[in-house]
């Protein structure tokens, strides 16, 4: 028991340093360098050396100290629930920004900054880890020790059962984080690490469910059993293709699925979004009137009513025209007034003359 004592101390140092790096570089670094460089490799950092401790336990602790599986599970659910909760959004996986770069929501190089920074946060809690088990606090260390770089390969089926198996864990993971990338921390925390446990309890015994190329690469490539092929294929390639299966699903829109009970985005009305609603409400009585069709398009905007002219009113002190004079009024492509009266009349009669004056009058005014 005092080995496993030791052991919890190791994994709280390691995250309470983690935190206290995190938090401090992203007071004194800007956005970028924090999001892109810092806090990939302070989780990097965090996972490889949490995860090579564990592993040790996995290894020597059922036969040096008598755990069973019930105590790695639970130690694996704590380790994962306490990672998501200070991660602060790091990945800490390099197949996250290869699929970034690919679907070219990050550069190329930022892409590769991420990855370097994940393959090198692992790596160097691998090498803490190695420096902290030299000092053989407990009987697992020295047994540990004893071994030395001496291990056997975590890959204990066939190279191509092992490719399916680190693909379905990839798949089942990252699908888990993008059902619940919508949730809050609190939420999103524990059911990630309870997959992992369940992928953990169900691949172990074949892969040791790695499905992270950064982790494998510093935990088991060194491992006799074999070839550097077979690694890259089971431990690369597998998880890259899981990657891609779950980006390729529906994820849901923000608020679907994970939303929070009670949050302000469930309490907000519904908005507009071009021809669709957000929300699942009815929408309002006069956007429905809004949406006419006219053969052409669909109108979203609502319904509104064109002006009435009236004609302007007479000027002071001249009369409205008189009914049967509308008749004479003159139209488009026709003669004047006074040429046309002079041909129905048969001449410019002072009769008609008086009487062109007085439409001339009224049409001026």
């Amino acid at each position: 028991m005092a080995g496993l004592n030791v052991s919890l101390s190791f994994f709280f140092i390691v995250v309470a340093v983690c935190e206290a790096a995190r938090r401090l570089s992203k007071r004194s670094l800007p956005a970028p360098v924090y999001g892109n460089l810092a806090r990939e490799l302070i989780g990097a950092f965090q996972l490889g050396a949490c995860c090579l401790e564990l592993r040790m336990l996995v290894v020597i602790g059922p036969w040096g100290g008598g755990y069973g599986p019930d105590v790695i599970l639970t130690l694996l659910f704590l380790l994962f629930l306490v990672h998501g909760l200070t991660w602060d959004g790091a990945s800490a996986n390099p197949i996250t920004s290869l699929r970034e770069f690919l679907t070219a929501e990050a550069s190329a190089p930022v892409a590769a900054v991420r990855a370097a920074a994940h393959l090198a946060g692992t790596y160097a809690g691998d090498a803490l880890t190695r420096l902290y088990w030299s000092w053989e606090l407990t009987d697992f260390h020295l047994i540990q020790n004893l071994m030395g770089r001496e291990c056997s390969s975590a890959l204990q089926t066939a190279v191509a059962w092992g490719v399916l198996v680190e693909a379905t864990c990839a798949f089942f993971y990252h699908l888990t984080l993008l059902c619940f990338q919508h949730s809050r921390p609190l939420y999103r925390a524990p059911a990630v690490a309870l997959i992992v446990t369940l992928l953990a309890y169900t691949a172990g015994p074949f892969t040791s469910a790695f499905f992270n190329p950064a982790l494998a690469s510093a935990v088991t490539f060194h491992c006799s059993g074999n070839t550097l092929l077979e690694y890259v294929q089971v431990y690369w390639l597998g998880p890259a293709a899981g990657k891609g299966g779950s980006r390729g699903l529906p994820g849901p829109a923000p608020g679907a699925g994970g939303r929070e009970v009670g949050s302000a985005q469930s309490r907000a009305p519904p908005r507009a979004n071009g021809s669709r609603w957000v929300s699942g409400r009815r929408p309002p009585p006069e956007t429905c009137l809004g949406q006419v069709r006219d053969g052409r398009k669909k109108s979203t905007s609502p319904l509104r009513l064109a002006p009435v002219s009236h004609p302007p009113a007479p000027a002071p002190g001249i009369p409205p025209p008189r009914p049967w004079l509308l008749g004479l009024l003159p139209r488009s492509g026709s003669r004047s007034v006074s040429s046309s009266r002079a041909g129905s009349f048969g001449g410019g009669g002072s009769e008609g003359s008086a009487l062109d004056r007085e439409v001339q009058a009224t049409l001026t005014a």
